[in-house]
């Protein structure tokens, strides 16, 4: 081999650069769809914010919509509610304790995603006649977690609260969840 051959490079090392540069974007264009399918879906992306007129719901009752693909339970509270929830604010037994004035922005209003934390059930409490646990709030049947008035855990396995999910009130009786 001859030194000018040896400067320009030789055959061999065309050959491998191009193995190795089809071997590079062959691989990313194989991988590229899997990891494209981890972004959300586009119905997910859809509801990536709710807006939820509140003027039809009645004190006392409650509603679930769906946010990201997530049950969200909105209540109107009663004052009895109300008064449920704030006489356990200061409670030392309480597993996750939080006061009821961090949970809501507006006392006769609770806003919650509705999945249970223990294993991920949605708890029972948000229709007319079901079980609402000791605390009159929710009831998870499949291992007996029980929450109160204000979303907090009270019994039962589920190791933290009903978690909150980003709100805002628009005016008095439109809120936008997301």
């Amino acid at each position: 081999m001859t030194a000018l051959e040896r400067a320009r490079g030789t055959r061999r090392d065309f050959l491998e650069l191009t193995a190795w540069s089809t071997l590079l974007v062959g691989g990313a264009a194989a991988l590229w769809p899997f990891v494209d399918s981890l972004n959300p879906a586009a119905d997910v992306r859809a509801l990536g914010t709710v807006e939820v007129d509140l003027e039809p719901i009645a004190v006392g009752q409650r509603i679930t919509v769906v946010w990201q693909g997530k049950p969200v339970f909105i209540v109107h509270r009663t004052p009895e509610e109300i008064a449920l929830a704030r006489a356990d604010d200061g409670n030392p037994e309480l597993r996750d304790p939080a006061p009821d004035s961090e949970r809501v922005q507006r006392p006769e209003w609770l806003v919650v995603i509705g999945i249970c934390t223990h294993l991920g059930c949605v708890p029972l409490g948000q229709r007319e006649g079901e079980p609402r646990g000791g605390w009159s709030g929710w009831f998870c049947a499949c291992h007996g977690s029980h929450y109160d008035t204000a979303g907090r855990v009270r019994k039962g396995p589920a190791p933290k609260n009903l978690y909150l999910p980003p709100y805002r009130f628009l005016d008095d009786a439109l809120i936008r969840i997301g």
